[in-house]
């Protein structure tokens, strides 16, 4: 800190500096926010650097872009709280500096109004380990207010980044980037379906227009919460540029403490990776705690069976399975209740004694013979109106009862206690007279009202069943790709990234989901020879390969594989196997391709001395040859040696000698990535593996 008129203070470390200042007790503003800067810098030089000039036609004093832009200041953008007290009038607290707390790793900032009885407290850290901010806005009111809108703390970003990479999609097609010019303006995107939404993923990246996967700089946002989000990018009409999330618009409702989810930001210099690589370290190595190592080979039925469960049938499922390299045998809907399809029974979680007369043991003894865990389906926070549970209770569904329906379902109330209760008492049942090791949680419809309650419910409840059952792993899985962000994952292991078993889908969603998730909490499952989604008919490499590049698993009905093609199912599971412990804790790296039709990635270990390239062709080229692909993150002066894993694939009109197609390669990492790696023609629709090893 400074003399009385400024107060400063920096986060820093070797990536990145985040320089706040404090004019005349004011909200702090970010003064600075990009590339490290010297311990000794001046950061009374930086704020006063900072302020900008007055010209004709406007007011007297710029109103400071803070943590939470003030209505009061007269700010000409959007604010970052809207609030009225009971009687509905609109509240426009001043705040002024009240106290700081420092730490290692950060800082928490109070500001008061003391005529309103209002505090604002920012909680700023920035992590070790994976230099990610994290940030978060709490208000605490001495009485009852209303709160629209409060943002977790805003950050501006320079006017020299001209564009911004937002997240939209829809069901089986999730995690779309769309690049778009910033403007005068606001851009909004306000996710009112109570959930993380498979069209509005919770983040944003702000580049130029030359950022690409591997150079250019990036500052890249998420927010950790899994209610509905609001996001404003906002260009003022004096050039500055904010950055605002939080919850979705007058979801929190009336009381006397208010608080954002935090907001995890991070600026790179190199490149969309820069920024990708740490959030997926921060998500496996400090978010996600007590997943089963190494991650099993799952199996799930659901594609295989449906509803029709019959348990022999099941066991000559689960032993084809372990014979492909299963390890997890995971029994999907249809298990409880009547539940003979979805217009019945969510909310009766009691085995169906028609098809389970003996119950699930004799199942789950057999699963385990085999040498595989048994996990399990429930969709909690749903019921179906032909159910005994809305039958007793039809006063604990969330919104009013002629609601439309969603998926012939209704939603639990989950801000009640009885209904935590309740759901509490059936799920530890099940899991405490069976041998359980793994829950698929699903979550199938929008809501009905937008409140932050409900998601709030949903968190204690899947802490208390985390704390009693330890052992338990939970994958999040909300119609495929639903609820996927960072406050799920401080709670659950895995997600499933999309209902969209088609690889040439997965391809895609894969690798923009790359951007914030890691390989290790990312399912993907080997589909159908038809996929049931999408109605296409995918060979079984490309099906196998794909799967291969995350946390591997099937989801058919092993039964119609061909003998040549379980063998390769066999020998890609295989191939996983040998490499999922490096592979799981590995860094995907994006890689640049001069041929749109390529989608590519490199899978770079934790020391360096490994990695995996997939490249796969999603359609047919432009060109005729291939064009050499460029690596990334390699020691340029480290020798490598380079096999083609899937070598035998080439096709027969793939008739000259590139060098891989014969033998390995053994290349320095300057020439692989100034120059890259020649492969071999092949048809669309395939992929070609690589394996890296530094001598």
């Amino acid at each position: 800190m400074s003399n009385q008129a400024v107060k400063t203070w920096h986060l820093r470390d070797d990536h990145q500096s985040l320089v706040l200042a404090s004019f005349d007790n004011r909200l702090p503003e970010a003064v600075y926010w990009g590339p490290a800067l010297p311990a000794g810098e001046n950061l009374e030089t930086l704020a006063a650097a900072s302020l900008m000039d007055v010209a004709p036609g406007m007011v007297d004093r710029n109103a400071g872009l803070s943590l939470c832009p003030e209505a009061s200041e007269t700010f000409p953008g959007q604010t970052g709280l809207a609030a009225r007290n009971l009687a509905g009038d609109v509240l426009a607290p001043a705040f002024r500096f009240e106290s700081e707390a420092v730490t290692e790793d950060g800082l928490t900032l109070v500001f008061a109004d003391r005529d309103l009885e209002l505090n604002l407290v920012f909680d700023l850290v920035l992590t070790p380990g994976t230099s990610l901010l994290k940030l978060q806005t709490r208000l605490e009111s001495a009485n009852e207010i209303t709160v629209d809108w409060l943002a977790a703390p805003v950050l501006p970003v320079p006017a020299h980044t001209g564009e911004m990479i937002e997240f939209s999609g829809r069901w089986c097609s999730e995690f779309l980037t769309r690049r778009l010019p910033f403007s005068p303006g606001a851009r909004m995107r306000d996710n009112r379906t109570g959930r993380t939404d498979h069209a509005h993923f919770p983040g944003l990246i702000v580049c130029n227009a030359a950022t690409r996967n591997t150079s250019g700089e990036a500052y890249a946002f998420h927010y950790g919460w899994s209610g509905g989000h609001r996001m404003v990018a906002e260009e003022l009409a004096d050039g500055r540029r904010q950055v605002q999330f939080g919850h979705a618009s007058a979801s929190l409702p009336k009381g006397l403490h208010f608080d954002t989810a935090p907001l995890y930001a991070t600026y790179a210099a190199a490149g969309l990776n820069g920024a990708a690589v740490r959030f997926q370290r921060h998500v496996r190595d400090h978010l996600v705690k007590g997943a089963k190592s190494p991650r099993p080979v799952h199996y799930n039925c659901w594609e295989a069976v449906y509803f029709k469960h019959d348990p022999e049938e099941l066991k000559a499922i689960a032993d084809r399975a372990a014979g492909l390299g299963a390890e997890r045998f995971v029994l999907d809907d249809g298990w409880f209740g009547r539940r003979d399809d979805d217009t019945t029974s969510l909310g009766d979680w009691v085995i169906d004694r028609r098809k389970w007369p003996d119950g699930l043991t004799p199942l789950i003894d057999h699963v385990k013979s085999l040498g595989l865990q048994f996990g399990i389906w429930f969709e909690p926070e749903m019921v179906n109106e032909d159910s005994d549970l809305f039958r007793a209770h039809p006063e604990w569904v969330l919104g009013p009862i002629g609601q439309i329906r969603g998926r012939q379902q209704l939603v639990l109330d989950m801000s009640r206690q009885e209904v935590r209760d309740y759901l509490y008492d059936r799920i530890a049942d099940v899991l405490a007279n069976n041998d359980i090791g793994y829950i698929k949680w699903d979550h199938n419809r929008v809501l009905p009202v937008i409140d932050s309650r409900q998601a709030e419910g949903f968190y204690a409840l899947v802490d208390r069943l985390r704390e009693d059952f330890p052992h338990v792993e939970i994958e999040s899985c909300s119609s495929g790709g639903g609820r996927i962000d960072f406050g799920v994952l401080e709670r659950t292991h895995r997600v499933w990234l999309s209902d969209s078993n088609d690889a040439l889908e997965r391809q895609r969603i894969q690798h923009d989901a790359a951007l914030f998730l890691p390989a290790s909490v990312t399912g993907s499952h080997v589909g159908p020879r038809h996929c049931h989604t999408s109605g296409r008919t995918i060979d079984i490499r490309l099906r196998a390969w794909t799967a291969a590049q995350r946390h591997m698993g099937f989801e058919m009905d092993p039964r119609e594989l061909t003998d040549a093609e379980a063998d390769i199912l066999r020998e890609v599971t295989g191939w996983w196997k040998a490499n999922r412990d490096w592979m799981m804790q590995a860094d995907i790296l994006r890689l640049d391709c001069p041929d749109p039709a390529i989608i590519a990635e490199q899978q770079l270990s934790q020391d360096g001395r490994e990695f995996a390239v997939f490249v796969a062709l999603a359609r047919t080229s432009d060109q005729i040859l291939p064009r050499p692909i460029r690596l990334t993150g390699l020691d340029p002066e480290a020798r490598y040696a380079i096999t083609l894993v899937n070598r035998d694939e080439a096709p027969r009109l793939s008739r000259g000698a590139p060098l891989l197609k014969s033998r390995d390669l053994e290349v320095s990492g300057q020439y692989l990535m100034s120059h890259g790696l020649t492969l071999p023609w092949r048809f669309p629709e395939t992929i070609w593996v690589l394996k890296g090893e530094k001598i």
